[in-house]
């Protein structure tokens, strides 16, 4: 496997937007910090789902979000061909107290890890509501890969 992916190619490698590290490794797991949909710092959409953004929207600053995550995953280990199986996937989703659709937005991710990783890309995830996220972003996602041995 390469980093390309005509359906979904990686942005640029996101700039941590505060004092931490976008990649830890240990004892084989990679986790990666929450990425938001900025891409070179700007947010492509902002606003809670079903307020001020549709749940396509939604579903497209996850995709943004997740492949940020990959983006730092493949400058951390110099490559996807590196990552073993994407183990785990925590989604934040931004959407006022009525809203219901969290796992749907979730799926814009969830279809980017596939189409990376096939099967190794099915990982176990939760989405959850929250009513903020940094700068106004809709969505924040964080995983957990395991790395292939060298």
């Amino acid at each position: 496997m390469d980093n390309k992916n005509e359906q979904w190619p990686l942005p640029p490698i996101p700039v941590p937007a505060g004092n931490y590290v976008p990649v830890q490794e240990t004892h084989g797991l990679l986790l990666t910090s929450g990425h938001t949909s900025a891409v070179q710092g700007v947010l492509v959409h902002r606003g809670r789902v079903g307020e001020d953004l549709t749940v396509e929207e939604g579903r497209s600053a996850a995709a943004t979000a997740v492949l940020n995550c990959l983006a730092s995953l493949s400058a951390h280990v110099g490559g996807l061909d590196r990552i073993r199986e994407i183990v785990s996937m925590t989604g934040y989703v931004c959407a006022g107290s009525d809203f219901a659709d969290h796992p749907l937005v979730m799926d814009g991710a969830s279809e980017v890890l596939a189409s990376y990783f096939g099967e190794r890309g099915h990982p176990v995830r939760a989405a959850i509501g929250v009513s903020s996220l940094p700068g106004g972003a809709p969505v924040e996602i964080s995983l957990v890969a395991t790395v292939r041995s060298e």
